[in-house]
């Protein structure tokens, strides 16, 4: 005669067994979805890195031609205004830049949104199948 308590506890067993698989599977799907979403991060972090940098150094560039080229079409006739209006036009960009970083630094950007997101609902769908 069969115990009527080993089947039940065989039955309990296995439904933890894919409790537990799927509890795994659903934690590693979470991680590779972070691993991506981190390497998507990186090479966009990268890329910007390059544009900035670039864009830094061709600047630089037209910015010192231009200013060699107003100071010395005026070198005759008004050069301390010209030096004096290159060097308000450079404390003039550096204003702007400055307020421009601050509010950059003042807005949220979650690297890792869809990833949080997705723990959010499987959080939500947890605590509404207990």
């Amino acid at each position: 005669m069969a115990d009527p308590h080993a089947r039940p506890a065989a039955g309990l067993g296995s439904a933890l067994s894919q409790l537990s698989a799927s509890a795994l599977a659903m934690v590693r799907t979470r991680l590779e979805l972070a691993t991506v979403e981190f390497t998507e991060e990186r090479e966009r972090a990268k890329e910007m890195l390059l544009l900035v940098l670039s864009t830094v150094l061709v600047a630089l560039f037209a910015l010192l031609f231009a200013s060699v080229f107003i100071i010395a079409y005026f070198w005759d006739s008004y050069r301390l205004t010209a030096v004096g209006a290159v060097t308000a036009f450079y404390v003039l960009l550096a204003v702007i830049f400055l307020v421009r970083l601050k509010q950059r630094m003042q807005e949220k950007h979650s690297p890792f949104a869809a990833t949080l997101s997705q723990l959010e609902e499987d959080a939500e769908a947890l605590r509404r199948n207990p």
